[in-house]
Parts: C-alpha cells; structure tokens; sequence
C-alpha cells in the first residue's frame, strides 16, 4: 500500500458527522475563520495551512525549557506520525474519535492530521476543562490533558482507548484510571518529534515507542530518538531515562533540573512524584545556590504563605528533604500551563 501524502483525506474521515474532502474542509475553514466561535478560527487557519503549497507548518514550541521558538514541521512527518499512532494504538478507518484540544498546539493539529489519513470519525468541541460533559455516543479513542482526564472520570466509561499528555500525571489519577474499563496511556512527547514517540499504559513504568523510533541514551543519560520518517536528525533530549531496551525507557526527570547538593545529584521530578499526595498545592523542589553545599534543595509552593506540617517529607530520605520552603503568589507558566521553573525561582 502506498504512503498517503499530506494532499490526502482518506474518504471515510467524517468530521461532526459529515464525510468531507480536501475541497470540502477548505470550505468549511473560510467558514470557521470568518464565522466560527473562538475555538474554531484556530482550526480554520490550520486547515487551511495544511492544504496550502508549502511542505511544511509553522508552530511555537511550548517554552516550558527555554523560550518559546517559531519551528517548520514538515508535513509528511505528521503524516507519518499520524500513521505510527495508528498502528500502535490499532486505529482503524471509521472509528469514532473526540477532538477536545487546542488546535494552537501540536496535540490539537496532530488530531486532525490523524483523522484525514487515517479516515476517523470525528467530533469536535471547544477545548475546556471538561470535555465529555455533553457527549451522547461512545468513542474508540480520545485525547486529553490531565486535568480534562480528571474531569470526565464518570464519564470515561464512554471511551475505550484514551492518550494523556502535555503534562505529568498526578499518582492520584492514575490510581482512578487503573480501576476503569477503558485504556488509559501517558505518552511522551514534545514539539520537536510531532507530539508522542512513546506511550505507556497508566500503571505502568517503561514507556514503548512507537513503529519506526528507536532509542538510545548519552554520556549524559539523556534521552536520544532514533526516528527517521519523523526527523532528519537524531533528537537529543535533556531528559534523563533507564533503557529498558531499545524499544523501551523509564522516565527519570530532566537533566537540566538536576540539584548537586554537596556532591549528593537529587532528581527533583522523582521527589515531586513522593511529595503530590501529601501537598495539594502547586508545587516544585529545585536548587539554590549554597556557600556550603553549592547548592541546597528547595521547595516552592503556589499560593499564600502557611505552616506546612512535616509528615508531608515522611517518604523522603534525609538528602531528599528541602533545606527551605518558599512561597509564590502565582507561578510563571508557558501557554500550555507547564510551570516555568526558572523564572519563577527568579520571584523568591
């Protein structure tokens, strides 16, 4: 079977219940950019970038590491990561899947990438907190942020395969999601590798990438994706992982928000993950600099100041316990709502 192009739209995508054409949704994008409420201008715009002669789509990087940056994303590399899900997750012409996310950001475009090549069923709604609020049907697969995913819990029971991603996931709601019926996944992902390259069911501990990626790490313990179809170069991430084996990973933290606390390297994600079901704040640990330890951990709570009982470090070993605890009024956050850590500590 030949690779469908980027000109394609497989002939049983359907979106809101009408079967339409490359011709068709050009149509319906005037109508959205000149008519449409506030959440479809946006998808108005991206149709009609996708259709138009370029190879490639301008987006923003989410700024959640460094500043946000304008990148090209080539268009036969959607397609052939809308593929890649398609095969990982077993998506087959005609299913009905649910749109529920900000087509701004690469999660929202690759939705529709996967509905014109894969030929999906798609219903489309405005992106807010709780998405499946008015649903009246079942659905083979959906994409959420956490905080969607914690919303819909009740009605979760409408959706057979579900993709969280954009942020981490609170231990709390995945304790919910193990006990449902329907598939849960945490995929990782970025920008730069055209959303997820790998996803793992909630519950469990190795990431799996997806059809065509292979895995490595460097001298770093950084993550390195292998994925040709999706880029020409070797991405090199600052995310620090086990190799399970080159199809598998665990997720550590990330490099740069490592704290070397009197020669003691302390991970600050793997902390994090003890302290969230003992803090019910906002919250992050990082590092400052000491005259004694170069630098000393801290912890950094969103919201008013208050005493903060010590339980909440029971599970935390004696390296592991912040030296201080500072509060911020409001954290600094990217668009997507990911906490800015390092202009945040600028605040303290």
């Amino acid at each position: 079977m030949n690779t469908p192009t980027y000109h394609n739209v497989h002939n049983s995508f359907k979106l809101d219940g009408f079967h339409l054409n490359r011709e068709d949704l050009c149509r319906v994008a005037y109508s959205f950019i000149k008519e449409g409420e506030a959440h479809e201008k946006p998808v108005g715009s991206f149709i009609l970038d996708w259709f138009d002669d370029r190879p490639y789509i301008e987006m923003r990087t989410s700024g959640t590491t460094g500043k946000p940056k304008v990148i090209r994303v080539n268009k036969q590399a959607m397609v052939a990561s809308a593929l890649a899900t398609g095969d990982f997750f077993g998506l087959e012409p005609g299913q009905k899947v649910l749109h529920c996310l900000p087509v701004q950001f690469i999660a929202g475009k690759m939705m529709f990438v996967r509905g014109f090549i894969l030929g999906l069923d798609m219903d489309f709604v405005a992106p807010n907190a709780h998405p499946l609020q008015k649903i009246e049907c079942d659905y083979d697969f959906v994409a959420m942020v956490p905080l969607q995913a914690q919303n819909s819990i009740k009605q979760l029971k409408h959706v057979k395969k579900m993709i969280v991603g954009g942020a981490s996931m609170h231990p709390n709601l995945e304790k919910q999601l193990v006990k449902l019926k329907t598939e849960s996944y945490e995929t990782y992902g970025m920008t730069e590798t055209i959303t997820h390259i790998a996803a793992k069911k909630v519950g469990e501990k190795a990431f799996t990438v997806l059809p065509g990626v292979t895995i490595s790490y460097n001298e770093n313990n950084c993550l390195v994706i292998h994925a040709p179809s999706i880029s020409d170069e070797v991405i090199i991430t600052n995310d620090l992982v086990e190799l399970v084996n080159e199809n598998q990973f665990v997720f550590m933290g990330r490099f740069d928000n490592v704290v070397n606390s009197g020669g003691i390297k302390l991970i600050p994600e793997q902390i994090e993950q003890k302290l969230k079901l003992h803090i019910s704040e906002r919250f992050f640990v990082s590092g400052l600099p000491d005259d004694k330890l170069g630098e000393k951990l801290v912890l950094v709570v969103e919201g008013a100041q208050h005493e903060m009982d010590q339980d909440v470090f029971s599970e935390l070993s004696k390296y592991e316990k912040p030296k201080e605890i500072y509060f911020v009024p409001k954290f600094k956050e990217t668009e997507t709502g990911k906490i800015i850590r390092k202009e945040t500590l600028e605040m303290i």
